[in-house]
């Protein structure tokens, strides 16, 4: 970054040591009328966690991503907003999978975490290197599972698409509401219906939601303002009441303590295989899943009604669906 520059927007990274422990800063800076808005990313290797059930997950459905990730080819999706947790799950994965006779290599933009015994590439625009051109050189040095930060156009969805059905094991990150719709989304860039179906083993849908701390939550009656936006099903869950964090000096008065995640997980099966080649609507692909399947929303208030998180939090990580009064 150029401290002098104020007027063009700006990304840099502060490197530091902090208690012994080395910190990444990530600095994100665009003007404004009044001076420059500035963001910055904290990221603390020390605290990431890279196992999927400490993120969250309950081991059915840890035992489902398993499954997939351990699949020999095929493309895997992570799918979400910025900064809902997408890449820290497929640095769990890649972890997993982890295995000094495979080969890994990832292309990010940028490198958020150093991970031992991979290579990983960082993106580099200017210098003409992008996440297509770069997967083209990664599938020349024989890799067994390639990592691509996301897939935002139609050539870098081609290309992963195309390594996929050449034998390889694909994770990206896709920008979706749901995991359904990451097939659309794929489609919309360009990629053909049938190649979608030929190669795509599951994607998963997350948020991120405050946890309650542990010190200070407590039950208390689910409140009226709350209780209208909640099916009936969803009511009877907090029938004793519901979670909240009162504040305390462990939480720095703010009830919560870290964050959990929310996951969707769509694993493609042979009916839904067949929908996406025949290139049907969303809803019709959402018929096609599992009985058991279960969504983002279910799964998050499921945490809440463990006093995991808040039926507050839920709502705002989650849209609202159809209430049944």
């Amino acid at each position: 970054m150029n401290i002098a520059e104020r007027y063009v927007p700006q990304d840099g990274h502060i490197a530091l040591r902090f208690e012994g422990r080395k910190v990444d800063i990530r600095v994100s800076t665009v003007p404004t009328l009044y001076g420059e808005s500035v963001v910055m990313r904290i990221l603390d290797k020390s605290t990431m966690p890279l196992d999927l059930l400490s993120l969250g997950m309950t081991p059915s459905m840890q035992q489902l991503v398993d499954r997939l990730i351990e699949k020999p080819h095929g493309l895997v999706l992570v799918t979400g907003p910025t900064g809902s947790g997408k890449t820290t799950s497929l640095y769990a994965a890649l972890n997993r999978l982890y295995d000094p006779r495979k080969k890994i290599i990832t292309i990010e933009d940028p490198v958020e975490y150093e991970l031992n015994g991979i290579n990983q590439i960082p993106v580099n625009p200017k210098r003409g290197l992008t996440f297509a051109s770069g997967l083209r050189s990664i599938l020349r040095q024989d890799p067994d599972i390639i990592f691509v930060g996301e897939i935002r156009d139609g050539e870098t969805a081609d290309i992963a698409i195309r390594s996929a059905l050449t034998g390889h094991l694909i994770f990206s990150t896709i920008h979706t509401n749901d995991a359904v719709s990451s097939i659309g989304r794929l489609i919309d860039m360009g990629v053909e219906p049938y190649l979608v179906a030929s190669v795509l083993e599951g994607a998963l849908a997350q948020r991120l939601g405050r946890r309650i701390c542990e010190n200070c939550k407590k039950q208390v009656p689910l409140s009226d303002d709350l209780s209208h936006r909640l099916n009936t099903e969803e009511r009877a869950m907090f029938s004793n009441g519901m979670w909240i964090g009162e504040g305390c000096e462990k939480c720095n008065n703010s009830g919560s303590k870290g964050r959990v995640g929310f996951f969707e997980l769509v694993v493609v099966n042979a009916a839904l295989r067949a929908a996406i080649s025949d290139n049907r609507s969303a809803a019709d692909l959402t018929a096609c899943l599992s009985q058991s399947h279960i969504t983002m929303r279910q799964d998050a208030f499921a945490k809440a009604a463990a006093g995991i998180t808040t039926i507050g939090e839920v709502l705002r990580a989650t849209q609202d669906t159809d209430i049944d009064y």
